[in-house]
């Protein structure tokens, strides 16, 4: 289940799942799909030996909601995989989701005309955790959307019964939905299952993924202080604002079957996966002209990995292909150029970087028009580089650019607007303006939320930079909170030895730092240091970062020359990478200065 407060909004993982769903039912599933479920069943524990065995030698596509009901555990772990977006797992379902919701559909179709136009209704008792409950009371009047199939019956007391077992849970609430059903509404199949069902004495009607109802209301049942009554009504109505990006995404994620699928989770920041895929896809690719989008996908997934150099060695494959075949001015040449400058970015070498961004940038100038979001994406990288430089002025007015062009051509809560938020917010942060930055952070967190999964790395960054300003305007606590939300979700998602840790430890040690924990703050700027040794280049601006905290922490703590020796290699690093006059520059100098007076 996923609900959201506003009345007519529903969680990002609606979109994509939905955008699973529909690349999975395209897709042409062969025997070997069933051979691959069994196996990662038993490289997995999955399912009892037993039943795997059975699946293996009597399943059929017509069979489906028959295993579906089937008590094995099969139904809990597709819906487990739909729930939380777990690609390994809805990846190697995708044959049986296809059948089951094909199964309903053809159900569906035979059964409808014996429905006829009165409203019936179903029920399902399930448990909720107390957090969950929560959140779906807030949500009375909104939206509450099913990503899974919807197992319901016309039985009232077998579903209270559900219900009650469920509220006996530990930290569980019991909840017997009675929901509403208008046949008239056709967005999502459901069906009788009692000839199909392996329960041949239950009155199920199942659904298929994605059903939307409307919370019409909540209570409590009487006498009963962990059993509630939560009303729901079918409903065609959804979230306008989330449809335009769905349908963007979809555009974004192009391709067919297996490649829409590696597209996606690239989005989503499934990386391992994603790599997997493409790798597949690249071996499976006989014609050198069609391996570039390969290189391309793969020099992204090992980018945000922040394995750089790999990523230099698949964006330059696919640039090479790219010259070879097509005119120099062609827009994928520019999408070339950008990836590769953008590696240079990461890796410190910003006059590299925009040597590439300037050549991306004038391709797409002569060939696209001029409210072409791929020149959106160009003006935000060039920035970035102005930025990193110390020329303020020069990067806001490209990163309005950008933000101009994102406001005209993408729908309000795409993440590329995003993007253009925490870059401005990012300038007003040089510039002192502290509130007004946060301000765009804000913005830029409010369409992550919106638009992305909960644990997107994007989502780390934004937490990182209002974590960042609330501690300009001496608010450490919200601060620490915040810093730790990033480092939670980057924990998660990315590779142990991946650069943005290493920002989040050194931010986290900042505060400890500026809360006089002093050894704290150390512990965590010498794991900072311990990754980006490992990771980055030795003149790499972001380890002058963390020399420069770590001197810091050693002044102090009052070990004079320790802090010296750290402070003049941050001073080594920053000569080398940016131009005298950047404020990085100026302010260790001054910090040197002072530290000598003391030895």
């Amino acid at each position: 289940m996923d609900s959201t407060v506003n009345s007519n909004q529903l969680e990002p993982t609606f979109m994509y799942t939905q955008i699973f769903k529909d690349i999975l039912l395209d897709m042409e599933h062969g025997k070997q799909a069933i051979k691959q479920f069994t196996a990662y069943c038993r490289h997995n524990d999955c399912l009892s030996p037993i039943y795997i065995d059975r699946f293996e030698k009597e399943y059929q596509d017509q069979l489906a909601i028959w295993w579906y009901t089937f008590p094995s555990n099969i139904f809990s772990m597709l819906n487990y995989g739909l729930r939380t977006m777990n690609a390994d797992i809805i990846m190697t379902m995708g044959f049986f989701l296809h059948d089951v919701h094909k199964q309903i559909q053809q159900l569906y179709e035979q059964q409808i005309n014996t429905y006829g136009k009165k409203t019936f209704l179903v029920y399902r008792g399930q448990g909720f955790v107390k957090s969950d409950f929560e959140k779906l009371e807030q949500t009375q009047g909104g939206l509450m959307s099913f990503n899974n199939f919807l197992s319901t019956s016309k039985d009232k007391e077998v579903s209270i019964g559900y219900a009650r077992i469920a509220s006996t849970e530990p930290d569980k609430m019991g909840i017997l939905f009675i929901m509403s059903i208008d046949p008239c509404i056709k967005l999502t199949p459901f069906a009788f299952i009692k000839e199909e069902s392996y329960f041949k004495a239950e009155e199920e009607i199942l659904f298929s993924m994605h059903t939307v109802f409307r919370v019409s209301a909540i209570k409590q049942m009487d006498n009963e202080n962990q059993l509630y009554e939560v009303e729901l009504q079918l409903t065609s109505d959804d979230d306008q604002q989330l449809r335009l990006l769905t349908d963007r995404i979809r555009k974004e994620t192009n391709g067919t079957g297996w490649q829409r699928l590696s597209n996606l989770l690239l989005q989503i920041g499934q990386f391992d996966k994603a790599k997997e895929l493409y790798n597949v896809l690249l071996e499976q690719t006989s014609y050198e002209g069609e391996k570039a989008p390969y290189y391309n996908q793969l020099g992204g997934v090992h980018m945000n990995q922040g394995d750089y150099e790999k990523a230099i060695w698949y964006y330059e494959q696919a640039l090479q292909i790219f010259q070879k075949y097509l005119p120099s001015n062609h827009p994928d040449l520019a999408t070339s150029y950008n990836n590769i400058g953008l590696v240079y970015k990461n890796m410190g070498d910003y006059s590299k970087a925009l040597s590439f961004y300037e050549k991306a940038l004038e391709i797409q100038q002569k060939t696209l028009p001029s409210n072409h979001s791929s020149l959106a994406i160009s003006y935000n990288n060039i920035g970035n580089v102005y930025n990193i430089m110390g020329d303020y002025s020069k990067a806001l007015s490209f990163y309005e650019k950008a933000l101009e062009i994102q406001q005209k051509t993408l729908p309000s809560n795409h993440p590329h607007l995003a993007t253009s938020y925490i870059n401005i917010g990012l300038m007003y942060s040089k510039m002192t303006q502290y509130s007004k930055a946060l301000s765009f952070f804000e913005k830029a967190l409010e369409i992550q939320q919106k638009s992305l999964p909960s644990n997107h790395p994007l989502l780390a960054t934004s937490y990182n930079n209002i974590g960042g300003m609330h501690n300009k305007m001496g608010e450490r606590l919200k601060a620490l909170s915040s810093h730790e939300k990033a480092l939670n979700i980057r924990k998660k998602t990315l590779p142990s030895n991946h650069p943005d840790l290493a920002q989040s430890y050194n931010n986290i040690g900042g505060m400890y730092h500026s809360m006089g924990e002093y050894s704290e703050a150390l512990s965590f700027y010498e794991k900072a240091l311990e990754i980006q040794q490992k990771t980055l280049p030795s003149n790499h601006p972001s380890l002058a970062i963390s020399y420069y905290n770590t001197g810091f922490a050693y002044q102090d703590m009052k070990s004079h020359s320790k802090a010296l020796s750290y402070f003049e290699r941050a001073l080594d690093i920053w000569q080398r990478a940016f131009p005298p006059n950047h404020p990085n520059i100026k302010t260790v100098e001054r910090t040197i200065e002072i530290v000598r007076k003391k030895l």
